[in-house]
């Protein structure tokens, strides 16, 4: 099994869109037959592919992605096997050990989805109660493999994490990887915007 295991998509010009945003865009800008270099000009929304929310997102005022220190972005990971349950709630919860600062990823298999016309449709939801047993037991971060913790766009979920500091990552993929993982460290760094979100390559380290 490989020490390091990548959660990431793939930042293309074909990038799916939540329904409503804009586009990406991803396109060589310069040639080095005619420019002596190459370059690639990206134009994009920060909720796009792999990327982590801040409280700003949601909540006036809330903290910018740059703001946080970098040891909020790193720790020990928790799978939770949510494959098969359209409603994920804080029962299932009952079954793992977790601890405060964990970073708790929420498998469901949808990521195989990705890039069809089915992938933003009908998801499966997180409940507020499931996200508030996740913030009484202090969590770091939550990700996910779907393109969202709620399909609700008034976004009770995203309400409850993220005025907690506890920062979303949505559109992860590859989660199955660790599945017979017994221990390992989520590594998950956005690039340092100033902005409520940014784009994050996130890498399970296999302990």
């Amino acid at each position: 099994m490989p020490n390091l295991i990548d959660l990431t998509h793939t930042f293309t010009d074909d990038m799916p869109v939540y329904p409503g945003d804009d586009c990406s865009k991803l396109y060589q800008s310069n040639f080095i037959k005619n420019d002596g270099v190459n370059d690639h000009t990206i134009q994009s929304g920060m909720h796009v592919g792999t990327h982590m929310d801040a409280p700003l997102h949601m909540v006036e005022g809330g903290a910018l992605i740059c703001e946080f220190p970098v040891d909020k972005f790193q720790g020990r990971g928790v799978l939770i096997d949510a494959r098969g349950i359209d409603v994920i709630d804080a029962l299932l919860l009952e079954q793992y050990d977790i601890r405060q600062n964990d970073i708790i990823l929420v498998w469901t298999g949808w990521d195989k989805k990705y890039r069809t016309n089915t992938y933003f449709k009908d998801w499966p939801i997180m409940t507020i109660e499931f996200a508030q047993a996740l913030v009484d037991l202090k969590i770091s971060l939550i990700g996910m493999d779907t393109a969202g913790p709620e399909m609700d766009e008034s976004f009770p979920v995203h309400k409850t994490f993220l005025p907690n500091n506890v920062l979303i990552i949505e559109n992860m993929s590859n989660l199955g990887a660790l599945e017979s993982v017994k221990n390992f460290i989520v590594h998950a760094y956005p690039a340092k915007y100033k902005a409520d979100a940014a784009p994050v390559r996130v890498v399970a380290e296999v302990q």
